[in-house]
Order: structure tokens, then sequence, then C-alpha cells
């Protein structure tokens, strides 16, 4: 009886085990120096600035970049829509001063008034620095003042904004600097909002405008597979970046 030859042993293909998704670790805090703007965190260093569970908190680096090319230790710095407080938690960092306003403060340094008429002394700011809302999809408040209660679709809004901002420039002091930062807004029923525009020619009705930054998203609902597969499905863009609109008091 013919013998088989022996078999070959059967090798095994090992598999690359699936890795989760992993947040780039947060790399040391530097003065940007393009008009694209990326840092993969909310915050920096090992502590937080503002609140991470406040929705829609600024960016801290944002808010540390425009303090660092445009303010000196002991200016002041104002925040209209101070939210969550990472205005006032920077400006601590960093040496400065900072007062910080909401109607709706989320804690007890910052002070309850409205944007559009703010207790500061005209031509006092060096730095004023807003994130305001840009739509009524969120619920920041039951204050009926609240400017996020009004539609980006509603002229109103606008208005109301546009004493925001000359309010801004009142307390800035020649040679005091805006940053302004925010997004456009979409609905699915109602088509594309383009907040920024209309915001950035607001400002230059009464400020001079010196640069517009494109700043990263990194909202959650961009790594979610769901949502990528809507926009194309349905012929819509998700929200990418927000603008930084930086401007001067002459």
């Amino acid at each position: 009886m013919r013998e088989r030859p022996p078999s070959r042993p059967q090798s095994r293909v090992q598999r690359p085990e699936a890795k989760r998704f992993e947040r780039p670790r947060k790399p040391p805090l530097s003065v940007q120096t393009t008009t694209l703007w990326e840092y993969p965190s909310q915050h920096y260093g090992n502590q937080m600035q503002g609140d991470s569970r406040y929705v829609g908190a600024t960016p801290s680096y944002v808010i540390w970049n425009l303090i660092q090319r445009y303010t000196e230790e002991g200016d002041l710095v104002i925040d209209p829509m101070c939210g969550s407080g990472t205005t006032l938690d920077v400006a601590n960092d960093t040496g400065r001063n900072a007062r910080g306003f909401d109607v709706a403060p989320f804690r007890e340094d910052i002070e309850q008034a409205d944007a559009r008429k703010l207790p500061v002394e005209s031509a006092s700011a060096d730095l004023v620095f807003i994130d305001p809302p840009y739509g009524d999809h969120i619920d920041y408040s039951n204050d009926p003042r609240c400017i996020g209660k009004i539609s980006a679709y509603d002229p109103k809004f606008y208005r109301e904004m546009e004493k925001v901002i000359r309010e801004c420039a009142r307390m800035l002091r020649p040679g005091g600097h805006l940053g302004l930062y925010v997004c456009d807004f979409y609905a699915k029923k109602k088509g594309f909002a383009p907040v920024g525009f209309a915001l950035f020619d607001l400002i230059a009705r009464v400020l001079t405008p010196v640069d517009t930054i494109a700043v990263v998203r990194h909202n959650k609902s961009l790594e979610m597979g769901n949502h990528h597969k809507a926009a194309v499905e349905q012929n819509f863009f998700l929200r990418g970046f927000n603008y930084l609109f930086i401007a001067q008091k002459q």
C-alpha cells in the first residue's frame, strides 16, 4: 500500500486585533501660525477650563491663542456670553484680569447681565471674546432675554447680535481686539443659514477686520458613522469647522 506523504503543518494567520479609536495625545500649547487651527481636545493641560458638561463649551486653546497674541499680563479680558467660564479660567492661567457675563450664570464668578448692555466702562477692555449661540437648537436657559432662543433663520437674531457686537466695540479700548467664535447652521427642512458671513458683516461695520480663522471641530457627532451616512444619502454637509473672526478697534 502506497504511503501518503506527510501533511504539511498548517500555519495559523495571526489577525491583527481591532484597535479602538483613540484621540491623539494633547501636544504642548503653542501659538497658531496659520489660519487653520486644530487641537485634539476641548481642554489643554491636565485640568479643565470651563466645563465639558456644558453644551457648546468653547475650546480653551482658542481663547489661549487670542490672549497670547493680543494681550499682556494684567490686561482686561471680557466675555459677554461666558457660558461655563472657559474664558475666566484661561485668563487666570495666563495672568490676565477677566470679567464674564451671562443672562444665566453657570457658576458664581460669572456676573448676571445681558450682553447687549453690560456694566463695563467704555474703552477699558484689551480683548473681548464672544462665543454666541448660532441657532435655537440648544436650550441655554429659561431667561426670555436669551438670544439663543431666536432662530438663525429669523432676522431678529441678527438685529440682536448687532447690539451685542456694538456693545463689544464700546468696551474695547483703541487698539483692542475682538474675537468672535461661531458656526454656520443647517436644518434639513430649512436649509443652510450662513451665520458666519452675516456676523462678519456686522463686525466690519464697527471694527476693522484683522483675519478669519477656520477652527477644526472635534464634535463627537463627527465620529458617528450614521451621521456621515445620512449626510451622503440626504446630500448635506456636516459642520466641520467654526469661524474665528478677529477684529480691532481703531
